[in-house]
């Protein structure tokens, strides 16, 4: 088995260490590189000596890779705690959800019409193809550019999902502009703090993740990407790489990676690399050396997101309520409106959760989390909240720009050189990650042992039927 890298240990990092073990063998010998900490984006803070995540924070019921880390590893799911939501436009809510389920829909039904059940439609004719993709991963099979993936999935029009916005695609499918406004603007300001124009493929994404149901780790979804890295007994080297060099001995090529830790600058060789962090100028001055042709910058712009994690009461008047005894939501979602500072808010709940635990009325001192685009300034922290002991404030360039993307990334850089990340501009969600880690891990190995029948076959629906 070859000496590999991997370039970063978020989820994308752990989860293709794991799988190259997978398929390599318990012999590969792996060495992640990470200068910042296991987990990547899947971090926690800590407010009252209680952990909270602050991003990446549910995983939807149908990410089967996901599901399978947790079983692995012998993780539990977090206990769910109920908790309603509602749409806020600055001025009133749009859209409230109650205890009763079936007035919750009659109400959707009621202002929305048919548009709820046409959007539910086309988000699960899109899941159902994309699931498709755990039958070829389980049979061996493997793409080597993020185009054949969704091609194999979903044919020209999952291509074509990357190109045009989810407004354009739900509006052809008969779902009304004031749906769009008020509902999905606010699912999708929610989870990429960006508008209607995302693409249709990462807003479908993001929709299943909204209406499906949702899950967390006990103890913090980080300890999947540790869990995973124990497992594999990879080799965690505490520093950040700065470039990639080629050389080639006896014909094949190998690979030099430069890094910088506290112990100064240095160098190893391998015959394969995986880069999972992003390779954006914005994000990391990266260097390739000797290839040949030069291997490219990659465009796009990255989305700047706020994370403000607050101890403190809520400003129920604020959204309507004097009385804050009265204020049901532990969720607002906003609409795409000029006046509104922040994108979503959240009563959270610690990461451990013990059976006693309840959420905190709305009249207590309760943990909130904050998402915004711009940091919030105190006038605005005021206007949330009548008064706090602590904000907490993390500052990610999180997702990507999607209206700025022309064309998708490419996995394959070199021979045995891979681009992780790039799926991202796809959609970006954990479970997309861990769907692109196995990818990756199963192209490597195809393309190592030469076996061209495993790679962007066509047909892969019938194909695997008549393995099957």
């Amino acid at each position: 088995a070859p000496p590999a890298a991997v370039v970063g240990a978020g989820l994308g990092g752990s989860a293709v260490a794991y799988f190259l073990q997978q398929h390599f063998g318990p012999q590969v010998q792996l060495d992640v590189y990470e200068p910042v900490g296991v987990g990547g984006r899947l971090a926690t803070v800590t407010v009252n000596k209680q952990q909270y995540e602050s991003r990446g924070a549910s995983i939807h019921a149908l990410s089967l890779h996901m599901q399978d880390f947790v079983k692995i590893l012998g993780l539990k799911h977090r206990r769910e705690v109920a908790g309603k939501s509602a749409i806020f436009s600055g001025e009133h809510f749009v859209l409230e959800e109650t205890d009763w389920y079936l007035l919750n829909l009659f109400r959707l039904w009621w202002h929305y019409g048919i548009s709820f059940l046409r959007l539910q439609m086309w988000v699960e004719e899109v899941m159902e193809k994309f699931m498709r993709i755990y039958k070829y991963q389980a049979h061996g099979y493997a793409f080597s550019s993020l185009e054949e993936l969704l091609r194999s999935l979903g044919g020209d029009a999952f291509i074509n999902m990357t190109q045009r916005s989810v407004a354009e695609s739900l509006l052809e499918v008969g779902v009304t502009q004031r749906f769009v406004d008020d509902v999905i603007a606010a699912v999708l300001r929610s989870s990429y703090g960006q508008s209607v124009l995302v693409p249709a493929f990462a807003g479908a994404m993001s929709l299943a993740g909204a209406q499906g149901s949702t899950w967390a780790v006990e103890g913090g979804n980080k300890l999947v990407c540790s869990g995973l890295l124990k497992l594999t007994k990879a080799n965690i080297i505490p520093a950040r790489v700065t470039g990639i060099s080629l050389h080639s001995s006896e014909g094949k090529a190998l690979y030099q990676v430069h890094y910088e830790g506290s112990e100064g600058q240095g160098s190893a060789f391998y015959d394969m690399v995986v880069v999972t962090t992003p390779l954006h100028p914005s994000r990391s001055n990266f260097t390739f050396e000797n290839f040949e042709p030069p291997i490219a910058d990659f465009p796009g712009a990255f989305q700047p997101s706020v994370t403000s994690v607050v101890h403190g009461y809520l400003n129920s008047s604020y959204f309507g309520f004097p009385d804050p005894k009265l204020f049901p939501f532990a969720s607002i979602l906003t609409t795409d409106t000029p006046d509104l500072f922040f994108n979503a808010m959240d009563n959270i709940c610690p990461v451990n959760i013990s059976a006693a635990f309840r959420r905190k009325q709305p009249q207590e001192a309760a943990v909130w989390r904050v998402l915004s685009q711009q940091p919030l300034d105190k006038q605005q922290l005021k206007t949330l909240f009548r008064s706090y002991y602590s904000v907490q404030v993390t500052e990610w360039q999180v997702y990507p720009r999607y209206d700025a993307a022309k064309s998708l990334p490419p996995i394959v850089l070199h021979e045995n050189l891979f681009y992780l990340s790039g799926v991202e501009w796809v959609a970006s969600s954990m479970e997309m990650i861990a769907v692109a880690a196995k990818n990756v891990a199963l192209l490597a190995y195809n393309r190592w042992h030469q076996d061209l029948e495993k790679i962007d076959q066509k047909d892969l629906m019938h194909k695997v039927k008549t393995e099957l």
